[in-house]
């Protein structure tokens, strides 16, 4: 995957998020556990994008 298409889709999903939390009215502690989520996401798609994630699915414990 391009280094352009990762960088405009971090952008787009951090556009989203930043409209999410400023025009969706909600407590902040769903606000607080709809980021966390979003970065987990986020970072989980970063890590299979670069090909690292399946790495560490091959590993045997």
């Amino acid at each position: 995957m391009p280094l352009v298409n990762i960088l405009v889709v971090l952008i787009v999903a951090g556009i989203v998020l930043w409209l999410i939390n400023s025009y969706i009215p909600m407590d902040g502690k769903i606000k607080r556990i709809l980021n966390i989520v979003f970065v987990v996401v986020i970072i989980i798609w970063l890590l299979k994008a670069f090909g690292l994630l399946s790495g560490l699915m091959n590993i045997n414990v």
